[in-house]
């Protein structure tokens, strides 16, 4: 068991054991492993930097504690009490596992404040880890409002050059208009002809597949290339009669179409041959539309058309009945599908209603069914009665405009009485909330004044710190007293031992000259016995001294034992006193209820 002591801030010395000294350094690295650099001071008492790590875990995790800003140290005991008891009162509201009382923080008791640092050090690095990408992100954000990096401003000069490169490239290569469409061309019916055809004034051919009855592939072909009006098509034999049509529906949109007066307003094959992007739905429209016209001609010219094409015109024309038919057909489907599948389930469900009406009591049924009546006969009755409520309500209001108008004039003096009475009242209100604010502020001046007295809680707790202060004053000053009587008995031993020491070397100095004669050997035994009569005399000295302090060790240990009693008396008095305390304070708080009653 090693002793060893902590010199505090106001001079007291507290005994800790080789335990404590551990756990204290083992706060002091945990400390300085989460952050806190100011427990590396070594002018700071261990009280300063465990309450300074307390307070700076428990501000890191985002718990506020009403601390000063300023720290100060070496404080006194009050106000570590003070500060011990906020850090305390913070820890329950984070859900610290460990108790922890002030006076043990006052007292320095580091094994039972270790688990406490711990937990916090572990809290304070977690809170650490959620909030560092914000504040990182944060402090970039901010760093980016006033400041920028070379590499940044480089950056922004070589945007704004190519910026006005681009915008110097869209203006040179910006879409011309290559052809117009002629105004007695005629308008296009559906939006997406117009658009193929805006497209096409500018020189750009969309590209896409039709599905139709032939299953065309189409794709466009370069620009500036000169390929053949139809490239890449993909279709079976049986299609090949539609690739007159869409030639003649390619050349019907271009004759609609007049070149403007550019150097690229000539119409070449590559235009014509990428006139195929068109969409699928165009092309069925084109051959329809072409369909249409061929047979309008042969009406009109029969003699020039033979009975090929006299079957090809009835074969578009049954094509495209097929394809009415086909689409009407997926139109209704849905719709009937729908009906059927509703039909069914309704038919399922009306038949295990009927099942289970089978099969369940009839007079359970009869009382279901006159409650089901009685719910219709509520609910009419209910529209009934909303129906009467509306109408008196209307009635009302009428009668309340009548009355407005016989009784105006009567009605804005009435209205303005209660304004009267309303201003009045505001101002009586007014003065009794001032009044109210008045008597608010001598409550809490008293209320401050009886705060600023202690309360029996607090003197006990005070009573208790000084108890313990004096303990340590007193067992510093009876090791303090301990070693002064240690050393001066030491000193004491010492200066006999000298003395005995120099007796011996004078005697063994002068040994050999003193037996040299009988006179001198004489005249040497009689120092001798001068000698010995001295360290006699010296001896019954001491011992005279040890029974004096002896007998002074007796009468204290007395005395020590009359206090004890008058102790053990106080502290029976004080018992007695409390517990007289508070039977007279149950007896005051029944007087006060038979008071109130």
């Amino acid at each position: 068991y090693v002793n060893n002591s902590v010199l505090l801030g106001e001079g007291v010395e507290t005994r800790e054991d080789e335990e404590q000294s551990v756990k204290l350094a083992e706060i002091l690295e945990l400390l300085l492993a989460a952050g806190y650099f100011r427990a590396r001071i070594k002018g700071l008492s261990p009280f300063d930097k465990v309450v300074g790590g307390l307070t700076w875990c428990i501000t890191t995790c985002n718990f506020d504690i009403d601390v000063d800003l300023l720290f100060q140290e070496n404080s006194t005991i009050g106000q570590k009490i003070a500060l011990t008891e906020k850090i305390v009162s913070v820890l329950p509201k984070m859900k610290c596992p460990h108790r922890l009382e002030p006076h043990q923080i006052q007292g320095l008791d580091f094994i039972h404040i270790f688990p406490v640092v711990q937990w916090l050090v572990k809290k304070a690095i977690e809170t650490r880890e959620e909030m560092g990408d914000y504040v990182r992100s944060y402090s970039i954000s901010q760093f980016q409002k006033t400041h920028a990096f070379p590499e940044d401003e480089e950056f922004e000069l070589r945007k704004e050059r190519a910026i006005c490169t681009v915008m110097n490239v869209c203006e040179v290569y910006a879409p011309q208009r290559r052809y117009k469409r002629q105004v007695d061309a005629g308008e296009l019916l559906d939006e997406e002809s117009r658009v193929h055809s805006t497209l096409l004034e500018f020189g750009r051919y969309s590209i896409s597949s039709f599905t139709g009855p032939g299953n065309f592939v189409l794709s466009s072909c370069p620009a500036g290339s000169e390929p053949n009006i139809l490239t890449e098509i993909n279709f079976p034999l049986t299609n090949q009669f539609w690739m007159p049509f869409l030639q003649l529906r390619i050349k019907a949109l271009m004759t609609g179409m007049a070149a403007m007066a550019t150097e690229e307003g000539k119409l070449s094959a590559s235009t014509v041959g990428q006139i195929v992007g068109l969409q699928s739905e165009e092309i069925k429209q084109i051959a329809t539309e072409y369909a249409e016209k061929a047979e309008r001609s042969v009406e009109d010219r029969p003699e020039r058309f033979g009975p090929a094409q006299q079957h090809r015109r009835q074969l578009a024309s049954l094509n495209k009945q097929i394809t009415q038919k086909t689409k009407e057909l997926e139109e209704v489907i849905p719709h009937s599908y729908t009906y059927l599948t509703l039909q069914i389930s309704h038919s399922l469900e009306l038949n295990s209603l009927e099942d289970v009406e089978s099969q369940a009591d009839s007079g359970l049924l009869e009382k279901l069914r006159a409650l089901v009546a009685m719910n219709e006969n509520l609910k009419h009755q209910e529209q009934t009665f909303r129906s009467h409520c509306r109408e008196e309500m209307t009635r009302l209001q009428q009668n309340i405009e009548e009355l407005k108008l016989e009784y105006g004039e009567e009605g804005d003096e009435k209205k303005t009485y209660p304004l009267h009475q309303y201003t009045a009242d505001r101002e009586k209100l007014q003065k009794i909330r001032l009044l109210m604010a008045r008597r608010n502020r001598e409550i809490a001046i008293l209320q401050r004044k009886i705060d600023e007295v202690p309360s029996r809680a607090e003197l006990t707790q005070y009573q208790k710190r000084f108890i313990e202060l004096y303990s340590q004053v007193s067992a510093t000053h009876k090791e303090t007293k301990q070693f002064f009587t240690l050393y001066n008995t030491l000193d004491d031993k010492k200066v006999y031992l000298e003395k005995e020491v120099n007796l011996l070397n004078s005697i063994h100095d002068h040994f050999q000259q003193a037996m040299a004669s009988s006179g001198s050997k004489e005249q040497f035994l009689r120092q001798m016995e001068q000698i010995v009569e001295g360290i006699k005399q010296s001896r019954i000295k001491m011992e005279k001294k040890r029974q004096e302090n002896k007998m002074r060790r007796d009468q204290l240990n007395d005395e020590y034992l009359e206090l004890l009693d008058k102790q053990r008396l106080y502290f029976k008095t004080v018992k007695d006193f409390k517990e007289e305390c508070r039977k007279n304070e149950m007896l005051l708080s029944k007087l006060r209820a038979k008071g109130a009653s």
